[in-house]
């Protein structure tokens, strides 16, 4: 699931104001313009602390606590993420401090309770990761081919009919293998993955 539009919203407690915001986002540059965008909305704000996902591996994400105490802001913040399931996401909660300290599990809800609420204001799209295959097949096999590229609601890119013909489709990667299985079924037909 990715952000198709940005989110905001405000959470208080105890006078101190927590304003989240959502953005989609595909790369560590967008997300370092996107930092700097808000920080210059919010010049006088005390903290402006921050998680992003990038991508479907655990691995390209970062959680950023801009001095609150350590994991009480930018951890609850990912968290966030991790449960509503989304990545190409940056997530910035901006505090004004109200004069009443939360201490640490009260910084830890306020920041988690921030950013749920800007993600709920958000609107989500689920999106899929497709591969694109070339098919290569003999006339005799068209019918065929092309009943199960309809059955399958797949699209056909630069088709060519002759008597070798080929094609080209997007289908979702979860699905791959299964259509894959049923195209080798077939007499004299050639698949490939174009990158």
């Amino acid at each position: 699931h990715t952000v198709s539009a940005p989110g905001e919203s405000l959470y208080k407690v105890k006078g101190s104001k927590h304003f989240g915001y959502v953005w989609t986002v595909r790369s560590e540059n967008e997300i370092k313009d996107r930092l700097e965008e808000i920080k210059k909305i919010h010049h006088s704000a005390r903290h402006h602390c921050y998680a992003w996902k990038l991508g479907l591996g655990d691995d390209r994400y970062r959680a950023n606590d801009d001095g609150e105490p350590s994991n009480s802001a930018g951890k609850p913040i990912y968290g966030a993420i991790l449960s509503a399931g989304i990545t190409n996401v940056l997530i910035v909660v901006i505090r004004y401090f109200g004069g009443t300290k939360l201490g640490v599990g009260g910084l830890i809800d306020a920041y988690r309770t921030a950013a749920k609420m800007a993600i709920e204001d958000t609107k989500i799209e689920q999106r899929y990761v497709k591969d694109r295959l070339k098919i290569a097949f003999p006339y005799a096999q068209m019918g065929t081919i092309m009943s199960l590229l309809k059955d399958m609601n797949l699209s056909v890119e630069s088709p060519n009919f002759e008597i070798t013909c080929t094609l080209e489709t997007e289908i979702r990667s979860s699905e791959l293998d299964g259509f894959m299985e049923q195209l080798n079924d077939l007499v004299g037909v050639e698949t490939e993955i174009v990158e």
